[in-house]
């Protein structure tokens, strides 16, 4: 079983006053200073800077069997 899933079963637990704080918690997180909801939600993993460092040299570099 996953981490995620763990979490999961552990909230479908929690008693309705405990999800409501849970919830508003997270709302929070998710806020971004400067961020509006026409944004779409917040990615925590972001790997543009990988692709975007990616050159047609590098090909074959990053495969399981060395290139």
């Amino acid at each position: 079983m996953s981490t995620v899933e763990e979490i999961e079963r552990v909230i479908e637990q929690l008693p309705p006053k405990d999800f409501e704080k849970l919830s508003a918690w997270m709302a929070l997180r998710s806020r971004v200073p400067g961020r509006n909801a026409e944004q779409g939600p917040v990615v925590f993993r972001d790997h543009r800077a990988f692709l975007n460092s990616y050159a047609p040299e590098d090909e074959g570099l990053y495969d399981a069997k060395g290139g």
